[in-house]
């Protein structure tokens, strides 16, 4: 199987804004964030889909999933932090969590056309890491 973007993520040959990382999953800034502090939660293991991991990784990463989303909404003081997981952008299982106010916020779109601004999830990543 060749490597997906993220197990080229978790391996160091792409550069990441990490926040939270344990032996079974790691988590990061999305480039292309829908809200500041849009964060993408992944196995370590490379699985296509998150309904496919064994029940020992399934488990890491929504109990990491949560853990990082109760620390969105009080580092970054929001209401509400979403979860998605849609599964078609990437062939590696993540759950995406966007901390939120209003749920016109939850339901945009990223606009994948723009140049990430870099500094800006440097800094996001500072604040948010665990």
């Amino acid at each position: 199987m060749q490597d997906s973007l993220f197990t080229k993520i978790i391996k160091g040959d792409i550069p990441s804004f990490k926040i939270y990382e344990n032996e079974r999953v790691y988590a990061f800034l999305d480039i292309h964030p829908v809200t500041s502090g849009h964060v993408l939660v992944i196995p370590k293991k490379q699985v296509e889909f998150l309904w496919d991991l064994d029940e020992a990784d399934y488990l890491a990463v929504m109990k990491a999933a949560k853990e990082i989303a109760l620390h969105l909404r009080s580092t970054l003081a929001v209401p509400y932090v979403g979860e998605k997981v849609i599964g078609v952008d990437v062939p590696h299982a993540h759950v995406q969590l966007i901390p939120f106010t209003t749920v016109k916020e939850f339901q945009m779109h990223a606009d994948m056309s723009v140049e990430p601004d870099f500094q800006s999830l440097e800094e996001v990543a500072k604040k948010l890491a665990m």
